[in-house]
């Protein structure tokens, strides 16, 4: 993989091997499911967690916080 994870804090890093756990259940090799992982994290926070005050997108709608915000929609 290329890149460095040291950006990525604890809990996004203990949050990638779960899903890499899960991806490699499910029969991908394990590069396969390590991309998985990170990109699913991704995905959720906007990469690794940076510091400094405004960084990242203003609203969130990942996956896994859309559910709730999207069933009252018409």
């Amino acid at each position: 993989m290329r890149g460095s994870k040291k950006s990525y804090t604890s809990k996004q890093r203990r949050q990638a091997r779960h899903i890499e756990d899960s991806a490699k259940k499910s029969g991908k090799s394990a590069k396969r499911a390590k991309q998985i992982a990170y990109a699913t994290v991704n995905k959720q926070d906007g990469g690794g967690k940076k510091s400094g005050s405004g960084r990242g997108k203003k609203r969130n709608m990942s996956s896994s916080r859309k559910g709730s915000r999207k069933g009252g929609l018409k």
